[in-house]
């Protein structure tokens, strides 16, 4: 591969993509049962096939499309025949399109694998998490670095025999890690599904050459002092961090999120680790509520251009006025206040006095118009148009997890019919992956021409696996916004 000057920097969420981390879903989330999909953090299972070819693939499409064509343009035809057996899209077979721009995180879990001491070291590593017994950890010595990297992943490498259980949620590369700026913070799962995740990814960012003028620059959050005496899960002074709650607004702003998956004493610790390492100048803590629905931040907002954001309306600050009008019943119930939003926001060069938002809508406009310098009216596009039910079902499906492959142009769900009523109510044009695709190959357009549009993406299967397009995908380098 060749090396840039700049093989990652990240300073905003909608510069221009051009790197990336992906991982195209493998033959573990065709093993995920009924009996242990919830422990896997599924909702349901899927059919594998189908996720591949008719869902995924356009991902990996349109992706080379905008950051690598040389991988793809004029071979669309070539690569999808019955013939090609999808070799195209597999990591591990001579015909895969290795891009250093579309990067697949099996590729590079199978190159490390190549050094012995790393085998070795990494073997021992899954082989204590998992219980495997000592002649199993044998045996896996034995294998090639290119079956060991599936049986990583999956957890076997037939469909008879498994070692141990897969990691179906590798396909979500946001929550292994963020780039913040030139650093990168990796996570820490709330989840013991995830934990063999964090292992492959911290050994891959430790030890493949692509990353070596990084190393000084990866931050890992430590343990508390005696985090061992803590709850399994759900204790808010356990140290979790998952990368679907970090967002790089600005060179200068890092949002955080305190959520289901990251907790209070995380984000505390992210805000020192950044400050003292001079990484960024201002955290804003977003607490949503501890709810599966929302899961992230990023599942209940992202960015599209300086001034448009989409977000889920039930923290619209019209909703909060409405909510707010029957606080006293809820009082008066019981129940309590832990279903709002709330935010806070650290400067460094002033921590102990912090800012506070009364609602979303007033942060993100905050950003737009100081961090990003925009004059424009801030415009807010709402999940399922902020229309009961759909709102609510439209998120679930991901309507408000949108990936901006480059200002105005994101990629989303063709399912959130709604969602997309919203977006041409703001002035953007809708469009579907497959035609935009035959655009581009016939010459028609260009990624170059296309401005404020929505690509919608096939999601009948991708959408039950509970993560969109933002959730799928690990940006390492954006083009840095120009100046307002």
């Amino acid at each position: 591969m060749p090396k840039d000057l700049a093989f990652a920097n990240v300073t905003s969420e909608i510069g221009t993509l051009r790197r990336l981390l992906v991982h195209s879903p493998d033959s573990g989330l065709g093993k995920v049962v009924p009996s242990k999909a919830q422990d896997w953090l599924f909702e349901d299972i899927v059919h594998l096939d189908t996720i591949r070819r008719k869902e995924y693939d356009y991902y990996t499409k349109i992706l080379l499309y905008f950051l690598d064509p040389e991988k793809i343009k004029g071979r669309l035809k070539e690569i999808d025949t019955p013939d090609a057996k999808r070799n195209f899209y597999k990591p591990a077979h001579k015909d895969f399109y290795r891009s250093d721009k579309v990067i697949e995180l099996q590729w590079l879990l199978e190159e490390i694998l190549e050094d012995r001491e790393i085998r070795i070291t990494l073997v021992a590593s899954v082989c204590a998490i998992e219980g495997c017994s000592y002649e199993s950890q044998q045996e896996m010595m034995n294998h090639s670095p290119a079956d060991l990297a599936k049986i990583f992943i999956s957890g076997s490498l037939s469909d008879k025999i498994m070692l141990f259980p897969p990691i179906p949620n590798f396909i979500f590369t946001r929550d292994i890690g963020i780039t913040i700026n030139n650093h990168i913070l990796l996570n820490k799962p709330a989840k013991k599904a995830r934990t063999r995740e964090a292992l492959l990814v911290r050994y891959i960012f430790f030890n493949h050459p692509l990353f070596a003028d990084l190393r000084n620059n990866i931050i890992e959050l430590p343990d508390t002092h005696q985090h061992f005496l803590l709850p399994k899960e759900g204790d808010d002074r356990k140290v979790t961090l998952e990368g679907g709650d970090v967002m790089v607004v600005s060179k200068d702003h890092v949002l955080i999120g305190v959520s289901e998956r990251t907790s209070m004493e995380a984000a505390h610790q992210a805000v020192h680790a950044l400050f003292n390492k001079g990484v960024v100048k201002k955290v804003s803590v977003v607490k949503i509520p501890k709810k599966r629905d929302y899961m992230h931040i990023d599942t209940v907002f992202t960015q599209v251009k300086r001034n448009v954001w989409v977000m889920l309306g039930h923290f619209s600050k019209k909703a909060i006025k409405k909510d707010d009008a029957d606080i006293v019943q809820r009082i008066l119930e019981g129940k309590k206040e832990d279903h709002k939003i709330k935010i806070i926001q650290f400067r460094k060069k002033d921590l102990d006095n912090p800012v506070y938002f009364d609602n979303l809508e007033d942060l993100l406009t905050d950003i737009s118009r100081n961090d990003l310098g925009c004059d424009e009216k801030v415009r807010f596009i709402y999940s399922g148009n902020n229309e009961f039910p759909f709102d609510a079902r439209e998120q679930w499906t991901d309507s408000c997890n949108v990936l901006a492959l480059k200002e105005g142009v994101v990629l989303g769900y063709d399912r959130n019919d709604k969602t997309a009523d919203a977006f041409v109510n703001a002035g953007f044009t809708v469009i579907e992956a497959k035609e935009l695709l035959n655009q581009l190959e016939e010459g028609t357009t260009t990624v170059e021409k296309l401005k404020d549009c929505l690509i919608t993406m096939p999601s009948a299967e991708l959408s039950r696996a509970r993560g969109g397009f933002h959730c799928m995908s690990m940006p390492l380098l954006r083009d840095p916004l120009d100046e307002k």
